[in-house]
């Protein structure tokens, strides 16, 4: 019971910084709770702790989230700036689901290595979070940062692939798109809000596709207490620690934390 909480908070907390909520949570899990489940049921389960952080999320960013949906529904409204999302969502989600679908098979052919209490998943956890850093030590601008309008389709077609690669544990999701939306040079505030509004669609498609079996199941005490851990840690945090991830560049603390989860696995 404690373990579901635990793992609930942590994701609630480190999905709104750039450092792998993923990665984070099967980390303390590999470390603290080891078990015999695979890598790929980590991942399962890390998912599924996101579902509490989606409906933070949805909560946050509620006023966005409408008009898009009315721009779904009245597709001659005049706001090109809510059909430029809209359909940046649409041609990224897809493409996001399929790459890491495919990501998750290969790593299923690991499972015999790749397992809870392994050192390999901490090794690669941590290998993961410093490509993250190395991701986030980006150069200072030289260009007049674009807006929404700007978005183009090789923009939601290359933001679509770095999500899909952020189901390896250690890839920070937000990480990887919020800096290739800057390297694309779209300004900060955009970039964290597409970010986030990227994960909406991907996060109850993931659930819906790898998760049915755990619903199906039926509704334990335990689901229950992981998601409400995650959703208040993330209700209470979202504000703060956004605008610490916006102020703040995280490439050294992530790599800090990537050397950390690496010794981890030899101690």
């Amino acid at each position: 019971m404690i373990e579901v909480f635990i793992l609930g908070i942590v994701q609630g907390i480190i999905e709104w910084l750039p450092l792998s909520s993923e990665g984070a949570t099967i980390a303390v899990k590999n470390i603290f709770f080891p078990d015999e489940q695979s890598l790929n049921d980590l991942i399962q389960l890390s998912l599924f702790l996101h579902l509490g952080t989606f409906f933070a999320a949805l909560i946050y960013f509620k006023k966005e989230v409408l008009k898009l949906i009315k721009n779904i529904f009245q597709p001659r409204e005049k706001d090109p700036e809510n059909r430029k999302i809209l359909w940046f969502l649409i041609i990224s989600t897809p493409i996001s689901g399929a790459l890491g679908f495919s990501l998750l098979t290969i790593l299923k052919g690991f499972e015999e290595v790749l397992v809870a209490g392994s050192v390999y998943i901490n090794i690669l956890i941590g290998l993961m979070l410093l490509i993250t850093a190395f991701l986030q030590m980006r150069p200072a601008r030289t260009k007049q940062p674009k807006g929404s309008t700007e978005i183009r389709l090789k923009d939601s077609i290359l933001l679509g692939v770095v999500q899909g690669f952020a189901v390896i544990p250690g890839l920070s999701r937000s990480g990887l798109t919020v800096s290739t939306l800057l390297l694309r040079n779209f300004n900060d505030v955009l970039a964290l809000k597409l970010s986030f509004l990227m994960s909406l669609p991907i996060v109850l498609a993931g659930n819906i596709v790898l998760n049915m079996g755990m619903f199906q199941e039926g509704i334990t005490s335990e689901i229950i207490i992981a998601l409400v851990a995650s959703f208040l840690a993330g209700l209470l945090t979202i504000h703060l620690l956004l605008k610490v991830a916006k102020k703040i560049n995280f490439a050294y603390f992530t790599l800090g934390f990537a050397i950390l989860v690496i010794l981890g696995a030899f101690i």
